[in-house]
């Protein structure tokens, strides 16, 4: 009957306990839970914003593209104005809103990466293929060989012989002691 009363008398005490350990441990699971979940809803929102950017971009692009096309002749502002129509519209049907500032950023940065593009395929254009360069190089330089012998010719044609002049014997000097090192035995 002892056992029995001692567990009788510590059962409340166990049960606040419990009780007590359950409350603590469950408020540390929430505030994870918290913590995951304003996490979670930052990079999706992070997500969700790049990708609405990207989505921008490509239309700004398509934007660009289109009035780049349709109206060749028109003036770069009237370009940029179809350019914006076109971009909100579209981006009016996929439920995105941008300031006319981005927007109009997002067409001038397609336009000058269009820019930048036909300028590269220009300039790979305009080299010439290394066979064209190899050619030209030996062209030049045998055009070049062949104007240094005409001039090697004019010059050496153009000097006289002059009779030769006999030089001087220079006397042949003696020496007056002999050359001889005088060498040391040890």
């Amino acid at each position: 009957m002892q056992t029995q009363t001692i567990i009788e008398t510590v059962q409340p005490y166990v049960s606040t306990i419990v009780t007590a350990a359950a409350g603590v441990l469950t408020a540390f699971a929430l505030g994870g839970l918290n913590a995951l979940k304003t996490k979670v809803n930052t990079w999706l929102e992070a997500r969700t914003t790049a990708a609405q950017r990207e989505v921008i971009h490509k239309i700004a692009g398509e934007g660009f593209a289109f009035a780049q096309t349709a109206f060749k002749q028109a003036g770069g502002e009237r370009k940029l104005q179809e350019a914006l129509q076109y971009a909100t519209l579209r981006l009016a049907e996929q439920g995105i809103t941008v300031s006319v500032v981005e927007l109009q950023a997002a067409i001038e940065k397609a336009y000058l990466e269009y820019k930048a593009k036909t300028k590269t395929v220009l300039a790979t254009e305009a080299q010439p293929s290394e066979e064209v360069t190899q050619a030209a190089a030996k062209e030049a330089v045998s055009g070049l060989a062949a104007k240094l012998n005409d001039f090697l010719a004019q010059a050496t044609a153009e000097v006289t012989p002059v009779a030769p002049v006999q030089p001087e014997p220079d006397p042949i000097s003696t020496p007056t002691e002999p050359a001889q090192t005088p060498t040391s035995a040890e």
